[in-house]
């Protein structure tokens, strides 16, 4: 699992945008050495983008975003579950610039049937209360548990109970999984803004700065 270590510095050069990026490996004490990476994100190729990106998966903000920020994470991360009111904070307070896009990678023991749990709230229109709930009580698992969570959030919980059973997205959440490895993507959770990979938790000020930084 990777950690931020140093705050992500990005400043304005003639050139356009650039991320200064040092992160620590909890395994080995490793600083790896400061990355400078281009991001205008109108200059990455389309093919690129949408692997990054992906399809069909869920999103809040804006529709035409200044800034997008894909994020590869997984609800049993207590990593992921530290970085997940500070990303609901940003979608709300930048909704009208940022595009945050949400995509499975499940690593940890249960957590494909989590996944399979948000997108089946997802397709009755509450993937986000669904995203929320596994967030602020994470532990939950099994069937019983998930069901017993829809029922929370107002799902219909027949027809929730059905798809978690069927593992109706399962090819989906699989095709985050891959593109997530093709992305050299080794831990929860990992950030893409721009196209720029960032690792770990990140502050809030340090989001902040990033945001306003780009959206000058």
């Amino acid at each position: 699992m990777i950690t931020v270590l140093t705050i992500f510095l990005i400043v304005l050069t003639a050139s356009g945008f650039y991320v200064y990026r040092a992160a620590k490996r909890i395994n080995d004490n490793r600083l790896s050495p400061p990355e400078k990476i281009s991001i205008d994100y109108n200059k990455i190729d389309k093919q690129t983008r949408a692997k990054i990106e992906g399809a069909d998966n869920y999103w809040i903000g804006a529709a035409n975003p200044e800034i997008t920020i894909v994020e590869f994470g997984d609800f049993a991360c207590h990593h992921t579950k530290k970085s997940f009111p500070k990303i609901r904070e940003i979608g709300t307070k930048y909704k009208n610039n940022v595009k945050i896009i949400f995509r499975d990678m499940p690593l940890q023991e249960n957590s494909l049937e989590l996944s399979l749990a948000g997108r089946c709230a997802g397709e009755q229109g509450l993937f986000w209360p669904m995203y929320d709930k596994l967030f602020q009580n994470q532990g939950v698992s099994g069937a019983d548990e998930l069901i017993e969570t829809a029922n929370q959030i107002g799902a219909d919980t027949a027809r929730f109970a059905d798809c978690l059973k069927s593992q109706k997205y399962i090819k989906q959440i699989q095709k985050n999984f891959s593109d997530g490895e093709d992305l050299g993507v080794r831990g929860t959770p990992t950030w893409f803004v721009n196209g720029v990979k960032i690792e770990g938790d990140v502050p809030l000020s340090v989001w902040e700065n990033i945001i306003n930084e780009l959206l000058k």
